[in-house]
């Protein structure tokens, strides 16, 4: 790519952006993001998750723009950001795998464990009021989620939503269910507490 002639080369056009050009910022978003989005998708397997990191990425970008060294590699940079996003991805998703174990492993333990059914059952009230708490269209995305383990593009195929709307739902869902737990459960509800409590 060849920038334009207001830049002589790289490290003239993060001079731009440092001073807040958006055209600067514009070029270097086109020279690096597709080759930043491929890897990204490489690893994510969802398109709608590779977009939302790539402009977490570029967000971080500008607003941090006043730190940007010049004399080291801009490219390098760029990827150490996307990889720091990754692992923040990643963590998210494991800890959300934690809270939807949490969760079959409580109802299996409600019917397995006979006379210690009661324990079981309490907790299981207490998660179950605080997911019928929630609207509607939150529940069903929530539980087809979490519960049932469809991925956003599953679910969004079976409701006719999109995958940011999904996305948005299990967050606000996350807090509201968090919400209820510290106020209304017990010590028995600790460990759903604690598996929220990382991912929001």
């Amino acid at each position: 790519m060849k920038f334009s002639n207001d830049y002589i080369g790289e490290s003239d056009i993060l001079m731009g952006l440092i001073k807040g050009e958006e055209r600067a910022f514009s070029e270097l978003y086109v020279k690096y993001s597709g080759a930043i989005y491929a890897k990204i998708l490489q690893l994510t397997k969802c398109e709608e998750t590779s977009k939302e990191i790539l402009q977490d990425l570029f967000l971080k970008v500008w607003e941090k723009r006043d730190y940007i060294d010049t004399s080291r590699s801009f490219k390098a940079y760029l990827y150490t950001i996307a990889k720091n996003l990754m692992y923040d991805h990643f963590r998210k998703v494991a800890r959300d795998k934690v809270l939807s174990d949490y969760l079959i492993q409580a109802a299996v333990a409600h019917y397995q464990h006979g006379e210690e059914s009661g324990v079981y059952f309490e907790r299981l009230d207490y998660i179950n009021h605080a997911i019928d708490q929630l609207p509607a269209v939150r529940k069903q995305v929530f539980t087809l989620c979490k519960i049932e383990g469809k991925s956003y593009e599953e679910i969004a195929s079976l409701l006719q939503i999109s995958t940011s709307t999904i996305s948005d739902h299990i967050v606000k869902a996350n807090r509201a269910i968090k919400k209820y737990l510290e106020t209304h459960g017990d010590v028995a509800a600790t460990l759903f507490v604690w598996a929220l409590s990382d991912s929001l």
